[in-house]
């Protein structure tokens, strides 16, 4: 099959390269994840009984209650069903920034430092923004 002629540099090419098919991977481990919790292959750090008495209830009390970690806390619960399903979501977060890295390198060969300086800030600002150092409540 021909690739059509889009006229688009290399590095853009590749950047949504890896958002295409990170979007699908990210989508399909949603789905297998869900699946384990939805089929009880997993068993959830809240059970059911209790999470369904809790919609109706403020989020701070849910959490206080169930002891939920808020954060990045969850990390440390990846072997709960209701947990594990994050990871998906995670994957999605992350496509931008794991995007940006081969550009930073695609425009330092080019000698393009001012795309490379502005991909080096994007991947920064994401990281600092994800961490939630400065209080942000970045997850």
């Amino acid at each position: 099959m021909n690739k059509p002629d889009t006229n688009a540099p290399a590095e853009q090419i590749a950047y949504a390269n890896i958002l295409f098919y990170g979007c699908w991977g990210g989508l399909a481990l949603m789905l297998v994840t869900y699946c384990l919790y939805v089929f009880g292959i997993m068993d959830p750090y809240v059970p059911t009984e209790i999470l369904t008495k809790s919609w109706s209830r403020p989020v701070q009390e849910y959490l206080s209650e169930n002891n939920v970690p808020v954060g990045w806390g969850w990390a440390t619960l990846l072997a709960k069903g209701d947990f594990i399903n994050f990871l998906g979501i995670a994957l999605l977060a992350s496509l931008t920034v794991v995007g940006y890295i081969p550009l930073i390198f695609a425009y330092l060969k080019k000698k393009d430092m001012a795309f490379a300086l502005i991909s080096i800030a994007e991947v920064i600002v994401l990281c600092v923004a994800a961490s939630g150092i400065f209080g942000s409540g970045g997850h």
